[in-house]
């Protein structure tokens, strides 16, 4: 097969054989608005072993020209296309492949969620090496805080006991793109007027079918219009080390090796990995392979105490200090990281049906679920906790499926927002190497009463209540014994 020989001007075609990818690729176009988006000329991407959903998005009055079209790919005709781009295996190979593919432009669009500066530094020459012709990079770190992450925090959201929906969070604000401000409501993909129509492509493995279907789930709501291709069903590769050695043979930089071929996804939240000696879970994570936290072993021997304030069940400042959504979860991070806290490794239940191992770090996020967790229990009672916590198994499972932008998870937001109107005050936390420990809590709104809880005598609680209480609170048990001993 010949090798692509991949040109960074977005005014070339590309004429080079057929290849294939591990990626997905959906195509949702998307019409361009002016934009606030940063052009870097060819920086980098989201994360750059993060694999992502190929996706366009396409306008229904917009043709897609089949492979007999005479000016276009072998699968048909697109002018440009904007792909998220991380710097992966996949996306790295996606841009020649959408070029050949379909006679396209390619456009590079990053979306800055925190993975971290060494995420987006040194990969200019890796997307040129692709064929891409420029990339747009869109901050989007204080609104996933803000808008995602921090609802799913005060909602108590943990997916099968253990997953703080780390890339769960992220996608939706990936999708929606930060921007909908059009007449008719519809979301708008924000990059210069220049970019007339386009798609939208991501790249994903196939057996992650749940990553994709967090975007195209987005999208749907957003635009039911939007109409969607899928050619990875039709592709030869059949797993990632495949990828590798075809990457290879073009001269395709790819991030990883068949050595090592953790798949990784990293934002401001957390870092999760897969893949690998994890594939088994019999196999215990090798200690190089943490990114984000020490091993507690390696932790300090001296505690740290960590002061975390709240305002209506979401987090305002750390140790008294006011902070901005994403600053205030940078400084837990790091905080946490250094004494190893907030490593999980769980089996988990994929959308699918399969079951998929994963190791997760989320240090300042398992400080604040920590944090959160206790200031209720001062603020709420005994059923609304219950009720709440019903409720959390629910909304964690809308939004591991995707549905963000379900009325019914918007349903409960509400609810959790009301409920925690009152839950505002401190909670000081005990952190020393890998455990997260409740020292001190308060609250203006505190339903704790020391004058009633006291084991002192006191005049609202009198202890000579509790034999009616008792008889009566016990009737339906002793009609029941009495039913069946025949009394």
């Amino acid at each position: 097969m010949a090798q692509l020989k991949a040109s960074p001007a977005c005014s070339t075609r590309a004429t080079a054989p057929s290849f294939h990818t591990t990626g997905h690729l959906y195509h949702h176009f998307w019409k361009a608005k002016p934009s606030s988006f940063k052009e870097l000329g060819l920086r980098t991407s989201v994360g750059a072993n993060k694999l992502q959903v190929i996706k366009a998005a396409a306008r229904s009055d917009t043709e897609v020209v089949s492979e007999t079209t005479k000016a276009g790919g072998l699968r048909g005709k697109l002018n440009k296309v904007v792909l998220a781009y991380s710097g992966g295996l996949d996306t790295s190979v996606i841009v020649p492949w959408l070029r050949e593919n379909y006679g396209c432009e390619v456009v590079c669009f990053t979306a800055d969620v925190g993975q971290g500066i060494k995420e987006l530094e040194g990969l200019e020459q890796k997307a040129k090496a692709s064929g891409a012709c420029q990339l747009v990079v869109k901050d989007l770190k204080e609104e996933f805080v803000k808008d995602y992450i921090f609802p799913c925090l005060r909602a108590g959201a943990v997916y099968e006991r253990k997953y703080l929906l780390g890339t769960s969070m992220a996608r939706p604000v990936i999708a929606k793109k930060n921007h909908n401000d059009n007449d008719s409501g519809m979301p708008w993909l924000m990059l210069p007027k220049k970019l007339e129509l386009m798609p939208f492509p991501m790249g994903v493995q196939g057996k992650e079918m749940i990553r994709h279907v967090r975007f195209e789930l987005t999208f749907f709501a957003l635009n039911p219009k939007l109409n969607v291709v899928a050619p990875w069903r039709e592709w030869d590769i059949t797993g990632r080390e495949d990828a590798i050695e075809y990457a290879k043979k073009h001269s395709i930089p790819v991030p990883v090796t068949k050595k090592s071929i953790y798949s990784r996804d990293r934002n401001l939240w957390h870092l999760s990995h897969e893949g690998d000696i994890l594939e088994d879970p019999s196999n215990e994570p090798k200690k190089d392979m943490y990114m984000m936290s020490v091993d507690p072993e390696d932790a300090p021997d001296q505690a740290e105490y960590v002061e975390i304030g709240l305002e209506s069940g979401l987090p305002v400042s750390v140790n008294g200090k006011s902070l901005s959504p994403a600053s205030l979860l940078a400084e837990l991070n790091e905080i946490g990281g250094r004494h190893g806290i907030g490593r999980i490794d769980m089996v988990e239940n994929r959308l699918v049906g399969m079951k998929s191992r994963g190791v997760y770090e989320t240090p300042g996020g398992t400080i604040l679920f920590a944090a959160a967790r206790e200031l209720e229990s001062l603020t709420l009672d005994r059923e609304t906790i219950q009720v709440k916590d019903s409720l959390a198994l629910k909304y964690a499972e809308l939004v591991y499926a995707g549905r963000w932008f379900d009325p019914l998870r918007e349903s409960m937001d509400a609810f959790m927002q009301k409920i925690t109107e009152t839950t505002t005050g401190s909670v000081t936390l005990k952190l020393y190497k890998g455990s997260v420990t409740v020292t001190s809590r308060t609250s203006p709104f505190s339903l704790y009463r020391e004058d009633i809880s006291s084991f002192e005598s006191g005049q609202i609680y009198d202890q000579a209540d509790a034999a009616g209480f008792i008889r009566l609170y016990g009737l339906p048990v002793r009609v029941r014994a009495m039913l069946e001993q025949g009394i």
